[in-house]
């Protein structure tokens, strides 16, 4: 939905979402307000309301949060025959500073949305209905990224009690930790003493039953005999230490676990969507990176130019200037940075990639440092991205395009 197509709107109406609660507020075209008024975040009352205001005419809905909690409530408008739209945070808050008061409320905050939409329509962005896949592969991949930071903090917190007990097999298993072989040893064995006394056959057997195709149980068993031969002391605390290494050990297994299932569905989701193959054709862009960027940008149809996502995603230099004292360009801080992140990684995996490297080198040649040839290979690719998903088009190699 274009700004032009806000002209026939008779009805604006602002949701400031809330979990318990939203606060509705609605506008008509000459700016009288209709209603102004909390509503449960519930069906019956949402529904309701929708069917009143649509009595005055067509009905533009209005939310600051389309997801999270903001979901059920643009559902419902959709099902009601509404249009739906949403005003991002950041303009709302701008635009806030120009209406009088300072106070910071829920129906202050629903009558800037609905004035904004009834004034400056160009400001607010399109939710649309085919956007479900994306909407469900933003709630895995948020489950995902809360799955990474747990295996994160575990595995970091199993290295540094591995480390205060026993330095040397830390040093052996520690980069190791991830593997499932390994964390098998660390659950049946929980301490430098449980493994020197399995033995070398005892720990080669767990291994291979955890990771049977695992093809150096024996060379691994030999360094951590060794390990184990270069401390002949007990730390103190090294008994109460074996439970709990068995135990974070088990939770980083079944955490990966998780992680392993989840890439499942987020394989299944993006398979599911019209622009999986444009994205997947891109080298450097696996499932999580390729589903990540779909869930942020969609077919980037929001954005005018390839520069508008290259500075949506944070890609761009930021310019200082004053007067003639002070001028030149400070590296990108902002942006979205799941989406930085993203096309960041898929960049760097890339490198492989004849094109990739050759254009990578270049930059390195003319000085630049590894992340900032990385930035400038990444912004690159944005240009080749937006091109992609606007035309619909796979990745061609550019001697293929010129051939």
């Amino acid at each position: 939905m274009t700004s032009n197509d806000f002209t026939s709107i008779d009805v604006f109406c602002a949701l400031d979402v809330g979990k318990l609660e939203h606060h509705g507020t609605a506008l008509l075209r000459d700016g009288r307000a209709t209603v102004d008024k909390p509503l449960p975040n519930g069906e019956p009352a949402l529904r309701q309301l929708f069917t009143r205001l649509q009595r005055k005419g067509r009905v533009l809905v209005v939310v600051d949060q389309p997801a999270s909690i903001g979901t059920l409530a643009v559902t419902v408008a959709r099902a009601c025959g509404c249009e739906v739209a949403y005003l991002p945070g950041l303009s709302m808050r701008r635009l806030a500073d120009l209406h009088p008061g300072t106070g910071k409320t829920d129906a202050r905050d629903a009558y800037v949305i609905a004035d904004a939409a009834r004034t400056l329509p160009h400001l607010l962005h399109s939710i649309e209905p085919e956007d479900s896949v994306r909407a469900e592969l933003t709630m895995v991949l948020g489950h995902d990224d809360d799955l990474a930071g747990d295996a994160t903090r575990t595995s970091n917190r199993l290295r540094g009690l591995l480390t205060s007990i026993h330095p040397a097999l830390e040093r052996v298993l520690g980069p190791r930790l991830r593997h499932p072989a390994v964390l098998a040893l660390l659950q049946d064995f929980g301490s430098p003493a449980a493994l020197a006394e399995a033995g070398t056959e005892q720990m080669i057997h767990v291994m291979l039953a955890a990771a049977p195709r695992m093809r150096s149980a024996d060379h691994l068993a030999k360094q951590i005999n060794q390990a184990l031969a270069e401390q002949t002391v007990e730390v103190p605390g090294t008994a109460s230490a074996t439970e709990i290494v068995s135990g974070r050990a088990e939770t980083l297994a079944v955490t990966l676990k998780r992680r392993e299932m989840l890439e499942t569905r987020v394989a299944a989701l993006l398979g599911a969507h019209p622009l999986a193959k444009v994205l997947t054709s891109m080298p450097g862009v696996a499932v999580r990176t390729g589903a990540r960027i779909l869930a942020e940008i969609g077919d980037a149809s929001a954005f005018s130019t390839a520069a508008h996502l290259a500075s949506y995603a944070g890609l761009t230099p930021t310019t200082h200037r004053s007067g003639t004292s002070i001028r030149g360009e400070g590296p990108p801080r902002g942006g979205n940075k799941q989406l930085k992140r993203a096309l960041f990684l898929a960049a760097f995996a890339s490198l492989s990639s004849p094109e990739s490297r050759s254009y990578y080198d270049k930059k390195r040649a003319e000085k630049k440092r590894h992340n900032a040839a990385l930035i400038c290979l990444t912004r690159r690719r944005v240009d080749v991205l937006f091109a992609m998903l606007r035309d619909g088009t796979l990745y061609q190699p550019r001697h293929e395009q010129t051939a």
